[in-house]
Formats: C-alpha cells, structure tokens, sequence
C-alpha cells in the first residue's frame, strides 16, 4: 500500500485532524473565525511571555454586542451553554490567529479554564464547557488537547453565560 492510499484511509477513518494544520482543519470544518473582540476595558486581550501565549477571559460576544445572557439552570439550558462555550472559543482562536499571524504556530493547548454562570444546584458546567474542548479538538487534534479546570460562578462580564481562559504553547 503506497503512502496516499494510507494517508487517505486514516483520514477517512476520522484521524485528518492529526494530518493537516490548524488552519487546514478550519477550512476543513468550513469555520470561518470572527473578528477579534475589542477589550471592554483596560487590558490587553492577550499577552506573550516565552513560549506562552495567555488569552483573556473570551466571551461569548459578536462585536460589542453579548450574547447567550444569562445562567445555566435559571435563563439558559445546556445546549445553550455549549453554544456560548464555543462561541468564546472561536473568538479565543480569533484573538491568537491576531496575536501570532496564524494559528499554525500553537503547539499545544496547555490550559483551558471555563467559568460557566450557574444558578442553584447545576452540575452540568463540564457538558457546558465541552462546547469549547470539542471545537479545540476539532481544530488542533486530540494529541494537542489541554488540561481543564471548570467554575460555576455567580455572573460574568457583561452577563454572559461562559467566559474562558486559554492558555497556548507557541512555537519560538
């Protein structure tokens, strides 16, 4: 078997994402990212130290505009929170791809924290905050996924439902 014909079985086989680069695989997915968010105060939306690339708390936003108001369990169902999860995710990715020219250039996902907006006895933040694990995964491949810490809190920024942490190994 030459070596085409087995790179076309593993992709076939759902292993593609370990073949092609993160800006393959979002083109793959038919992803297109947004526009960066504009800080909603006095920060920089990412900072580089080293080989590290540290995000700010991503929101669910579009623009200046919140989006997915509300808590898990109270305005909000889970469904929702995965949406919003990933909808952070996205403009997480948006603000690296800014920062590093390309999001070719991230080796590795060291950490995702999620904070997932709760009210009474919700237990569900892990399914919310797969919202955002899955699309990681889907773009960089399991090899590259992150450890996780997951909060349920109170509220968040501008009465968003999720905000998320994101940590990024870079190449030199």
């Amino acid at each position: 078997m030459n070596n085409q014909n087995v790179d076309d079985q593993t992709k076939a086989a759902g292993e593609g994402s370990r073949l092609a680069t993160a800006e393959q695989r979002l083109r793959q997915l038919g992803i297109e990212l947004p526009t960066p968010p504009e800080p909603f105060g006095i920060y920089a939306e990412a900072v580089r130290t080293g080989d590290l690339l540290f995000l700010t708390g991503m929101l669910p936003t579009v623009g200046r505009e919140a989006k997915f108001i509300g808590r898990i369990g109270a305005e909000l169902d889970v469904e929702a929170g995965r949406a919003a999860a990933r909808l952070a995710a996205l403009n997480g990715l948006a603000v690296a791809k800014q920062h590093l020219g390309s999001l070719d250039k991230i080796t590795r996902i060291v950490r995702l924290g999620a904070l997932v907006a709760t009210s009474g006895d919700v237990r569900d933040q892990p399914k919310v905050a797969d919202g955002a694990s899955e699309l990681l995964q889907d773009v960089f491949g399991k090899d590259k996924n992150p450890c996780r810490l997951v909060y349920g809190v109170a509220s968040l920024p501008l009465g968003t439902s999720v905000e998320l942490e994101i940590i990024f190994e870079i190449a030199g």
